[in-house]
């Protein structure tokens, strides 16, 4: 399982101008859209759209004005496990193991330690960590930091994985290098995943499709399908179509 059907969300702040004075904001108005069970989707635009807005929504960290969110048909309230979300912020547990701080979701959630240790060992395999199962964070680079971040969001199995911008700390290097690492392993699970991004090259890179919001108040002006065969060539004359059509839709919906 793993559908998750956003419904003409929208979202409102109340801003306050001082002297007893206030406005409202609204930051994005009736979006919808629909992520199929194993999809991975980016969801691109300028700054200040509504992007990580929109993701914690969907997390359940915070509330619409209107609209819901359903995960396997099931409306969203509040935080669950159903979801795992991973930020831009590696937030480990400095004084956990590689290990510990992957299986760190798995004990809050009551698994059982045979079951614990079955999956935590799966996971540090799958984001190439075994070699360091047992190293602090403190001894990681920030790329093997952001994989025990991946692998901690992975084990808990959750029905949609939601990344909020998780690439975006890296330098240049390391962060195309995450990118091949994480499509291989979103093409190992097939895990329904929603990406925030402001990179337009990543987002053609790791998607099989874009969604890209607009200026405030924002909506969703395309959703384009990434029809490339994986792995893909970023230097293929079909790739940098691609960029360049996103490149002319987010320039064409500046913020107001």
């Amino acid at each position: 399982m793993g559908e998750l059907r956003v419904d003409r969300i929208s979202k409102n702040y109340v801003v306050n101008r001082g002297f007893n004075s206030s406005t409202g904001l609204q930051v994005f108005r009736d979006i919808s859209f629909v992520l199929e069970e194993g999809e991975f989707v980016s969801l691109i635009g300028q700054s200040g759209c509504g992007k990580t807005t929109v993701l914690n929504i969907i997390a359940g960290l915070d509330r619409p004005n209107s609209g819901a969110i359903y995960v396997d048909g099931k409306r969203v309230t509040e935080p669950g496990l159903d979801r795992g979300v991973v930020f831009q912020e590696f937030a480990l547990f400095p004084w956990l193991t590689v290990a510990a701080n992957i299986g760190f979701g798995l004990k809050s959630a009551g698994v059982p330690k045979p079951e614990r240790m079955r999956r935590v060992a799966h996971y540090v395999e799958l984001v190439g960590l075994s070699r360091f199962i047992d190293y602090y964070p403190n001894r990681l680079s920030g790329g093997m930091r952001q994989r025990v971040g991946l692998g901690r969001a992975f084990a808990i199995e959750p029905a949609v994985l939601l990344m909020d911008e998780p690439l975006g700390a890296l330098d240049s290097q390391t962060r195309e290098t995450m990118q091949i690492a994480l499509a291989e392993i979103w093409m190992r699970t097939r895990k329904t995943v929603l990406f925030v991004t402001h990179d337009i090259r990543e987002a053609v890179y790791l998607s099989d499709r874009v969604l890209v919001l607009s200026g405030r108040p924002s909506e969703v002006v395309l959703d384009l399908a990434i029809e490339l065969p994986r792995p893909r060539d970023r230097h293929s004359p079909e790739f940098q179509e691609l960029e360049l059509t996103l490149e002319r839709k987010i320039g064409q919906n500046r913020m107001q």
